[in-house]
């Protein structure tokens, strides 16, 4: 039921822009916490599609049902057209990640003003955990955060810690 699949579930958001002296930190600590959920029960992974954080997530999720091949990387995406103005190179990372998802949704055919924040809150409306990596208090990610935050879900941000630490403040 419809409950039981909420409470397996995660979603991530993020910016379309990495740091990159931080690249390598936030991957090390984006699969820690993303083993940990999957040792916890967590099965359904859903991710917006975009570019940087989301695209990292979910070649990240790919990887990972190697090991854990029971997990599911759902993509929720916001119109059929969200890579026209994409380069090439982005558009095949795109294509490879939608061929290896395990359910692809579109919260509308065409792009319309609203339909980013309309994928966001899909994103979090069934989930019951949201990895972000937020760095600063305004646009889509701070949004969706704060969404998730309304809605209950327990949220991560793998860019606030800048050490190395153990992560187990779940």
């Amino acid at each position: 039921d419809m409950d039981s699949i909420i409470n397996k579930s995660c979603c991530f958001t993020g910016h379309r822009k990495i740091d990159s002296d931080e690249y390598t930190m936030i991957v090390e600590k984006l699969e820690l916490k993303i083993i940990e959920l999957i040792e916890n029960g967590i099965i359904y992974f859903r991710c917006g599609g975009a570019l940087g954080f989301d695209t990292l997530v979910a070649k990240l999720i790919i990887n990972l049902k190697i090991k854990y091949p029971y997990i599911k990387l759902v993509l929720i995406l916001p119109c059929i057209e969200q890579t026209k103005w994409w380069k090439e190179e982005d558009k095949e990372i795109y294509k490879y990640i939608i061929d290896n998802s395990d359910e692809v949704l579109y919260t509308s055919k065409n792009y319309f003003r609203g339909c980013m924040f309309k994928r966001n809150r899909m994103l979090v409306d069934e989930s019951r955990f949201c990895i972000c990596y937020l760095t600063k208090n305004n646009g889509g990610t701070f949004y969706t955060v704060n969404y998730a935050k309304e809605k209950g879900l327990i949220v991560y941000n793998v860019a606030e810690t800048k050490t190395n630490e153990q992560i187990n403040d779940t």
